[in-house]
């Protein structure tokens, strides 16, 4: 492996990440809390620390190979969750340990937006826009790694997506066409972020919540300014806002690169994974909201309106909230989290195992039925006309199976801290799906979990954000042979 590399472009992004601590740094000066000095030290000791990494290997020059890929992946989440934790541990009004600090900038930067602060309300702003920031920070760098890394990885089928990828790379080699890829999908997360936040302030938000709400609906990670999230603007046009662009960042950002670039949108629903994710939305959406008007004894457009963000919210593993999901009739609660583990689509800031595997996996169950009924047909899985090969459906079939085995252990681990069932099933749940909000006593935050517990949750939003194999695969000793 090329660790002088590998070495020269961690410490790279560290220095530009140093940068994400200025504009907290701004916004405290102009709302004048004393918040300022701490953005700066944490700018200081990042750069620095980025600048020692890189300079004695800042000559380094050589092609990155697959193996390459996973080491500075797994260092790219690992050391920028850690240096993001630095804000948090030395500002004051937070008063939050470096367990609690650690969780929360993890919880940002993997988007899961499960929180161990409370009082938001009452917090300065340069807080708040700090926490917003690192989701929206973390969002790009989950788009770059889901379409433009993953899939030259092979992990879990994500090969699946180099054709459809903008600038596609055919073989194993990280090449200059990343930085093609990373600057077109810039320009589009950047443009969805801004309509977003116009959006938001035209329905009623003052610039601040819209610009802090639309960096975390584009990046599906549901942190919010407010205790109560959403549900503080009492309005069904701003729940109605979140609901569209959630929708919109839950798909492939590969096809809004085509959008953006044919100018047309037929192709959305010509993609097979588009298709399903829309109508698993739409059927959930229905559904619950049905269920809930009955439950309550009334179908006025407010059931409507907030059910549906509430559905998508959850579904798209964004996490958001009006009413609270949790507080629902006993049965809607656990179907949305089951909605979560399907997630949104690949190539989104979306989390969970992705629509595309399970629609895969659907069709190589069917597949396996009809072998048994004609033991000598022979019958090909196929998303719309494209025929999918074996080694896909082979690497999806294994994703799942290592991701119920790992989801297991970690629930074990859980409950093995003391923790309930209930609140353990839906912690790892919302944490591997980097969804956030739980069930039990993580309805509403993580503040009363024991820091095992919290180290655990932490572990399992690195696992999700990273597809499982990526952070595995380091642990395995064949990666580490010559």
């Amino acid at each position: 492996m090329h660790y002088t590399v590998i070495l020269r472009i961690l410490g790279l992004l560290l220095m530009v990440f140093s940068l994400s601590m200025l504009p907290s740094a701004a916004i405290s000066l102009i709302y004048g809390d004393s918040s300022w000095i701490i953005f700066v030290e944490s700018f200081l000791v990042s750069l620095f620390t980025g600048f020692v990494i890189w300079y004695p290997v800042h000559r380094a020059r050589g092609e990155l190979r697959s193996r390459d890929g996973f080491l500075i992946t797994v260092l790219f989440w690992l050391v920028l969750g850690l240096f993001g934790a630095v804000p948090f541990v030395l500002i004051e009004p937070l008063q939050l340990g470096f367990t609690d600090a650690v969780f929360e900038s993890f919880s940002g930067l993997t988007t899961t937006g499960a929180t161990v602060i409370t009082q938001l309300d009452h917090l300065p702003k340069s807080i708040l826009f700090y926490r917003q920031q690192l989701q929206w920070f973390g969002g790009m760098g989950i788009i770059v790694l889901a379409i433009a890394i993953l899939p030259m990885l092979g992990i879990g089928g994500m090969q699946l997506y180099r054709a459809e990828a903008p600038g596609p790379v055919k073989d194993s080699k990280l090449t200059p066409r990343l930085a093609e890829t990373a600057k077109a999908l810039w320009y589009i997360y950047l443009f969805l972020t801004i309509c977003c936040a116009s959006a938001y302030w035209l329905a009623g938000m003052d610039l601040f919540d819209a610009i802090c709400h639309s960096f975390t609906t584009v990046a599906i990670g549901g942190f919010s300014t407010h205790d109560s999230s959403i549900g503080f603007f009492d309005s069904r046009a701003i729940e109605s806002v979140a609901a569209v662009f959630m929708v919109i960042s839950g798909a492939n950002f590969a096809l809004h690169f085509s959008a953006f670039r044919n100018k047309q949108l037929r192709h959305y629903w010509a993609d097979p994974e588009f298709k399903v994710y829309f109508l698993i939305l739409a059927g959930a959406v229905v559904f619950c909201c049905a269920f809930l008007g009955y439950s309550r004894n009334t179908f006025d457009s407010s059931i409507w309106i907030t059910g549906a963000f509430e559905v998508i919210s959850i579904a798209t593993t964004t996490g958001f909230s009006s009413s609270g999901y949790s507080e629902w009739p006993n049965l809607l609660p656990y179907l949305l989290l089951w909605l979560a583990f399907a997630g949104a689509c690949a190539g989104s800031t979306g989390g969970g195992m992705k629509t595309i595997r399970v629609i895969l996996l659907w069709k190589q169950g069917i597949r396996e039925i009809h072998r048994l009924i004609h033991p000598n047909g022979v019958f090909l899985v196929k998303l719309g006309k494209t025929l999918v090969p074996p080694n896909i459906t082979e690497a999806v079939w294994g994703f799942c199976t290592v991701y119920v085995v790992v989801f297991l252990a970690m629930l074990m681990a859980m409950l093995a801290t003391g923790v309930d069932m209930i609140t353990a099933f839906s912690a790892v749940g919302a944490c591997i799906n980097n969804l956030g909000p739980g069930l039990g006593d993580v309805a509403m935050n993580y503040s009363e979990l024991n820091d095992v517990a919290k180290w655990i949750c932490t572990f399992c939003m690195l696992l999700g954000r990273l597809e499982i194999f990526t952070l595995l695969v380091l642990l395995s000793p064949m990666f580490w042979r010559r």
